[in-house]
């Protein structure tokens, strides 16, 4: 099993299946993917039909290979594909959670340097980060449980 494959069954351990909770700003979604994003994709059908190696390629080239996830250790791949998938900033958290410069850019330097940094010592910084962005947002109080609870998971995956 790859890298990717490993983490995108993880992250749908997180998402789950159909979910249209009007209190959520990304609407309707299947398999953790907007209707929004599924039509970018070209997918026309219902969002409960969605197929799961659908979400898998959307998620693929989407969410893992912008942020080169292929090139870092899997448990760090994993991380970065979960937040950059829940949405928020994921490369400023990447870059400061390594030491690189926090210009929301990703290029050579943030790279090398998330590849520089200890798998573990990065997955805790990072989650530290995502979790001061989350409970920022004004829609903590309706899904700040389940993001804590995912944040929580990702920090058990991270130290395996």
């Amino acid at each position: 099993m790859s890298s990717f494959d490993d983490a995108f069954d993880r992250l749908i351990g997180n998402e789950g299946g159909y979910s249209n909770n009007p209190k959520d700003p990304g609407g309707e979604t299947m398999w953790g993917v907007t209707a929004r994003v599924a039509r970018a994709y070209g997918y026309a059908g219902a969002m409960r039909d969605l197929p799961r190696d659908t979400a898998k390629a959307i998620a693929k080239k989407l969410y893992w290979d912008p942020l080169h996830c292929d090139e870092y250790d899997p448990r760090v791949g994993f991380q970065l594909l979960d937040a950059n998938y829940n949405g928020g900033q994921v490369v400023v958290w990447m870059q400061q959670a390594s030491g690189a410069k926090a210009d929301g850019a990703l290029g050579p330097q943030t790279i090398a340097a998330v590849k520089a940094t200890d798998p573990l010592q990065f997955v805790l910084r990072f989650n530290a980060y995502r979790t001061n962005y989350l409970t920022a947002l004004n829609t903590w109080t309706d899904f700040g449980r389940g993001w804590a609870r995912r944040i929580a998971n990702n920090l058990l995956k991270g130290a395996e």
